[in-house]
């Protein structure tokens, strides 16, 4: 059963259709996905996005209504398959949060729109923000490391010397802070797990087996819950606003956070320094910062 949200903010359980071989589920899933976000899909959408027969296309959509047969109906006069006002949708591809995130990733160019499940997409855009530069070289000697479980050699660039020095890591899973990508790794120079920052590696000087254990890395494999609230001082008003934005229950929601990404995070929302915030600067609080506040010191005095 996989509960989605829709935009009553009420929850649906689906149960997805097992059992069905890769390439039929995928051209169920975009039946499903154009018919919630488009109203609408007919035999050529399928058979332009995944060079399928028309045969094969009414297959698929004969199967998709048998699935679910309350959520399309057919139009003669446009010869197309329409949304009902019943429609359910079938599959977690179909939920907003995938919709955005497509409609993001397309926009930026990060996926290709031929790829897309999205046909006719509304305008678009994002505040901008500089790229981070990354080499593509790099990327894939971490990523070999990661999964073979090697060390690498690399001369890294830090934000406390001029000159490069060279580290041994031992990388064991990348992260993003909201705005650039980390590797997460043992560093046999300081003999602890830290993080850094990919556009900073600057060569990679060699591979060697590691026997680092990864699960020794106790801010990585801490998950806290930051309990995030409206600034008391604020208008009952303001402080409606943003429990709908940030989908707050009982005036209040709670935020999973590895230990590792804590300060990151906090940066991000504002809430990294321990000084009240001004609430027409700072509009959203950390309920719970006495709880969470040794943890972010445990990072402070690591760095």
């Amino acid at each position: 059963m996989v509960p989605m949200n829709k935009a009553s903010n009420t929850n649906v359980e689906l149960s997805e259709p097992k059992s069905l071989s890769w390439g039929l589920e995928s051209r169920l899933q975009f039946i499903d996905f154009r018919l919630r976000w488009e109203r609408r899909i007919n035999r050529m959408d399928l058979t332009e996005h995944f060079a399928i027969s028309v045969p094969q296309a009414s297959l698929d959509i004969a199967k998709y209504t048998e699935l679910a047969p309350n959520n399309l109906t057919y139009d003669r006069r446009s010869k197309t398959y329409a949304a009902t006002s019943h429609f359910q949708p079938l599959y977690q591809r179909s939920s907003a949060q995938r919709y955005l995130a497509e409609l993001l990733a397309t926009k930026m160019g990060v996926v290709e729109p031929r790829a897309s499940y999205i046909g006719s997409a509304p305008e678009t855009d994002w505040a901008p923000s500089p790229w981070r530069s990354i080499n593509e070289e790099t990327v894939e000697a971490v990523v070999r490391a990661i999964r073979q479980q090697e060390a690498i050699r690399v001369s890294y660039q830090s934000m406390t010397s001029l000159d490069e020095s060279i580290r041994q890591l031992s990388p064991h899973a990348l992260g993003n802070d909201g705005f650039r990508w980390h590797v997460r790794a043992y560093c046999h120079k300081r003999q602890r797990f830290s993080d850094f920052v990919l556009a900073r590696i600057l060569h990679i000087e060699g591979f060697e087996p590691s026997h680092v254990d990864s699960s020794q890395d106790a801010h990585w494999h801490t998950v806290l819950t930051l309990v995030l609230a409206p600034h008391p001082d604020l208008p009952a008003a303001k402080k409606r606003v943003l429990e709908l934005d940030y989908g707050m229950e009982e005036g209040q929601v709670k935020l999973p956070c590895r230990q590792a990404f804590l300060y990151y995070t906090l940066r991000r929302l504002g809430l990294h320094t321990k000084e009240a915030p001004d609430p027409l600067a700072q509009q959203i609080t950390l309920r719970n910062r006495d709880e969470i506040q040794p943890y972010i010191d445990a990072l402070t005095a690591q760095a």
